[in-house]
């Protein structure tokens, strides 16, 4: 499932140089020219990552940026403004509302995707292609691969997800509802059970090398990926 960045732009020259420098980078685009079209998309699916143009047509930039930090279902969502204020105060501003980085116009394409790929690594790392490693397991998702030491697990797609999620977030507590929204996507409808089965996998995949005993159920709030008895 490749990373989807949602462009905010209202100049259509460079919102097609993001958006094809986006695609040819491997990622999916989402595309609105004003705050009012970037909310109709986010109502319907949440993206892993934001630019945001500060100077807006209606709303501006950062008065959007600011109505997503405000409301709980967008505020874990990383947020670069594009933007060709380059004033100290004016990053400040925006850093101070929520904004994760900034890059100001114009820039290189190149530039643009290490600030990305920053974000990411430090904001929603499940949305990197970098691999994980706790002890011996190690999980690739550029090829789609689950190895302990020299060994290949064989775990299905949605294990496959799941586990992407736990291991870079480890040692926290996700309830059935939190799992859903970050490994199926928040306008997915099923229920909590769905999670309990797919974890029994999970578990189940992991056995061989006894790395599903990485996996706890917290009785009454969910699951967590212990690590620190590692």
């Amino acid at each position: 499932m490749n990373t989807t960045v949602l462009v905010v732009e209202d100049e259509p020259a460079i919102q097609e140089l993001l958006a094809t420098t986006l695609v040819r980078a491997g990622y999916d685009v989402q595309r609105a020219t004003d705050a009012n079209v970037a909310m109709d998309s986010l109502r319907n699916t949440l993206p892993d990552m934001i630019l945001l143009d500060w100077m807006l047509p209606g709303r501006s930039g950062l008065a959007f940026a600011r109505e997503l930090r405000s409301n709980p279902r967008t505020k874990a969502v990383p947020i670069i403004m594009v933007t060709a204020r380059v004033e100290e105060n004016s990053k400040v501003i925006g850093l101070e509302h929520g904004v994760d980085d900034y890059i100001t116009k114009p820039f290189s394409p190149r530039e643009l995707l290490a600030r990305i790929k920053a974000v990411l690594r430090r904001r929603a790392p499940h949305s990197t292609d970098d691999a994980v490693k706790i002890g011996s397991l190690v999980l690739d998702p550029v090829s789609h691969r689950v190895c302990a030491g020299d060994k290949s697990l064989q775990i299905g797609p949605t294990e496959f997800r799941l586990l992407h999620f736990l291991m870079t977030h480890p040692d926290r507590v996700y309830s059935r509802a939190q799992l859903l929204d970050q490994v199926w996507g928040d306008h997915v409808f099923l229920g909590e059970r769905t999670v309990d089965v797919h974890i029994r996998r999970l578990r189940l995949a992991l056995q061989p090398s006894n790395h599903d005993k990485l996996i706890r159920t917290v009785r009454g709030s969910g699951y967590i990926l212990i690590i620190k008895s590692i």
